[in-house]
């Protein structure tokens, strides 16, 4: 059997894994296979700098083009039509084959359309690729008008992005305040204001029905009646993830493919990382991560454990988002909570917010309130992400009283 191994999806995850299997000594052929042009790179500037036009992409690259071509590392730009177990192979859309020894699937995933009438005409946009960015910052100018669908992370800043731009945005979502899903009531009451404040006009509650217009769009049209005009519609209402199909072996799957601790698959010899794997994590149980910071990270993990590490990937996930002047942080994983504690004040918009479930700490929100855990490893935020590794249970007083030490609630300061 061949050793190469074959990295399908050259997003962030598989970029990332594609440089550890040779930073880790991997001297074995090594193919990258992606349907999107370029080299693999990071996302979010595609909602916020680059969509405004105040960066390129260069410094989000995982590495430059050239590198992967002084390493060694083939890069293929193909659709991927299907995965043989059996016989290792991958097979292209063109109908060529590539054996593999090990697989990494790294597809993340598609942005999920709506199917309405008129979702088809142009104008309405969806935001995953360069190519997709490139066409709604075709379109931002200022004066013009336009609807954004969804108010999740992409949507929010989205909405912030356009509005600075001089756009007229109007966001219709479903919920009751943006982010609300995530964040909680109290956090997404305060980016609601946060977007009003500069002169998004929000529709929560709604839904879009339909879009009016012979070639291209130019009104929405939404359930509760609601006509409105604009020149161009971006939506944002989430990912599907992009799973391959699989012969020869049964590929077990639920919201994504479902891994171990260690990320592999019910596949022998098969990996998944990033947007499209459902992972079993040792701290948060089974999750699908959506975000850069578990992307870059799991795509250095999956690499060491194609190669034969044997430990779990259990990184605290944790991720951030820019809107406007405001700076939103957030460590842990909390689908659910039964008590949510601030520490600071939502009015002034500076806060640390802690999602407890059982008096135990499952995540925290930071709100323009200390520095990325990521990168300051003394921060509040750095205490609140301990806490969550701890799963601590302090008192909520303690949490919510500025006068008392985050860092003096961890087991570590206690010992």
């Amino acid at each position: 059997m061949t050793d190469r191994i074959v990295i399908v999806g050259g997003g962030l995850a598989g970029g990332n894994a594609a440089v550890t299997i040779r930073q880790e000594g991997f001297s074995g052929p090594v193919t990258l296979v992606s349907r999107e042009p370029g080299v693999p790179f990071g996302r979010p500037p595609l909602s916020k700098t680059y969509l405004r036009s105040e960066e390129d992409l260069d410094g989000w690259y995982v590495r430059p083009a050239a590198w992967y071509e002084e390493h060694d590392v083939e890069r293929l730009t193909a659709e991927v039509a299907g995965i043989d177990a059996a016989a290792h192979t991958v097979a292209l859309g063109s109908g060529e084959q590539l054996e593999y020894g090990r697989a990494l699937i790294a597809t993340g995933g598609q942005a999920r359309r709506l199917r309405l009438p008129g979702a088809d005409l142009a104008g309405v946009h969806y935001l995953r690729t360069k190519a997709d960015c490139d066409a709604i910052k075709a379109e931002a100018r200022p004066g013009r008008r336009a609807v954004v669908v969804g108010m999740g992370f992409i949507g929010c800043e989205v909405t912030a992005s356009l509005t600075q731009l001089g756009v007229d945005v109007t966001s219709v979502f479903g919920g009751r305040y943006p982010l609300e899903r995530v964040l909680g009531e109290q956090v997404g009451h305060v980016m609601g204001e946060i977007h009003r404040g500069q002169g998004v006009e929000l529709l929560a509650g709604d839904e879009v029905a339909s879009f009016e217009g012979s070639e291209r769009v130019r009104a929405v049209v939404t359930a509760g009646g609601t006509r409105l005009p604009c020149d161009f519609v971006v939506a944002g209402i989430g990912i599907a993830p992009e799973v391959p199909a699989v012969t020869g072996g049964s590929l077990d799957t639920g919201n994504g493919i479902l891994t171990d601790e260690r990320c592999r698959t019910s596949v022998p010899d098969v990996w998944a990382a990033g947007d499209v794997a459902d992972q079993l994590h040792p701290l948060f149980g089974r999750v699908r991560v959506e975000h850069y910071n578990n992307a870059e990270k799991q795509g250095v993990a999956v690499a060491r454990s194609m190669l034969g590490s044997e430990r779990a990937y259990s990184y605290l996930h944790t991720f951030w988002s820019d809107q406007y002047e405001h700076k939103l942080e957030y460590a842990g994983h909390a689908t659910r909570w039964d008590d949510f504690v601030v520490r600071g004040n939502l009015e002034n918009r500076k806060l640390i917010g802690f999602y407890l479930a059982g008096g135990v700490v499952r995540a925290a929100v930071g709100l323009n309130r200390g520095s990325d855990p990521e990168l300051d490893k003394d921060s509040e935020m750095a205490a609140a992400a301990r806490l969550v590794t701890e799963l601590a249970a302090p008192a909520p007083a303690a949490l919510a009283d500025e006068r008392t030490s985050l860092w003096s609630l961890s087991a570590a300061a206690r010992r």
